[in-house]
């Protein structure tokens, strides 16, 4: 089963997927190529190990928010609440790793639980997401608004509005830490991506994905329990958030609410288009969504390299996405 095909979609959508996907692939390589050899080319130490290192860990938590943002868009959905699961996450982290509680002076007790409680509960606010959907009957595009609204004042609540600032080295190693030379957050976001990607292309719960968005009512006629599937989908979404939340605050040895995640849904959102995803749903690529966010962080680095204004290179990236949606539509035959 492709990663890039639905199976309960009607046969006139399945031809149209199969002749787009692969155009879709060769044109995002074909600019990632592009960029890459123009900075080669005209950008100074561009190929340097610091160079390198920047572009990856500037990347790597917007591609582990952006592979949960691929699954939602396959089922025909949208999150935007991730960026304030993102502060969410790194705001519970905190407070454990500051905790004054004798249950938590140690270590040895208190790193596990700010690695994993905080994910958990964003978690647990993406099955909130999926239940409003799912059993309530609203709209991707409002369920998620409430979070994104709603969410980031939650950190904000958490934290009392304050900088949480730390140093814990061990917790600081998924966003610090550097085994064989490789920046273990990009380790992370590589995992991340062939988990997404062999579920996509292996697994049953992959197909359920596709069959969704392609035809949710023909999905549903087949068997499929297309509410556990979105739930599930919205969960891992909230989960992917929770994990880059701790990868952000990991980097800067702080939490700050007001910051973290900021705009992240929105380039999580670009670098899936851009990779080739239909936004309709009913398809998904992820090592097109690879591709797309690197394309999206080149872009970025490219224009500050080379002075331009960073209001700027927000213009520009609406550009990219606007011209990636346009594409789709036209590959589409919309």
């Amino acid at each position: 089963m492709a990663e890039t095909a639905g199976t309960v979609a009607t046969p006139a959508p399945r031809s149209a997927q199969r002749a787009w996907i692969p155009s879709a692939r060769v044109g995002t390589a074909g600019a990632l190529l592009a960029l890459v050899l123009f900075n080669v080319i005209f950008t100074n130490d561009f190929v340097s190990s610091r160079a390198i290192n920047v572009n990856l860990t500037q990347v790597a938590p917007t591609l582990i928010v952006a592979i949960g943002m691929t699954l939602v868009i396959a089922t025909g959905g949208i999150d935007l609440s991730v960026g304030s699961l993102m502060a969410i996450s790194g705001s519970v982290a905190a407070l454990i790793l500051l905790s004054g509680s004798s249950l938590l002076e140690s270590n040895a007790v208190a790193i596990p639980l700010a690695f994993v409680i905080p994910v958990l509960v964003a978690g647990a606010f993406g099955l909130f997401n999926g239940t409003l959907i799912t059993r309530f009957g609203l709209q991707p595009i409002i369920a998620t608004l409430i979070l994104y609204i709603a969410g980031r004042g939650i950190a904000q609540v958490l934290t009392s509005g304050q900088l949480k600032a730390f140093k814990e080295p061990t917790f600081q190693y998924i966003g610090l830490g550097k085994p064989l030379g490789i920046p273990f957050q990009v380790i992370v976001a590589a995992a991340i991506a062939f988990a997404a990607w062999f579920a996509l292309r292996r697994t049953t719960f992959g197909r359920y994905i596709l069959a969704i968005g392609g035809n949710e009512r023909a999905a549903r006629l087949a068997g499929v329990r297309v509410n556990r599937v979105k739930l599930a989908v919205y969960g891992i979404s909230g989960l992917c958030a929770g994990v880059a939340g701790l990868i952000a605050i990991a980097i800067n040895s702080s939490s700050d609410a007001n910051r973290v995640g900021l705009n992240v849904e929105l380039e999580a959102i670009a670098a899936v288009a851009v990779g080739g995803t239909a936004l309709t749903g009913g398809q998904a690529s992820v090592i097109g969504t690879v591709m797309g966010a690197l394309i999206i962080q080149l872009v970025r680095f490219t224009l500050l390299s080379h002075g331009v204004a960073a209001e700027v290179a927000l213009i520009v990236q609406a550009g990219i996405i606007i011209a990636a949606v346009a594409l789709q539509r036209r590959r589409g035959g919309a």
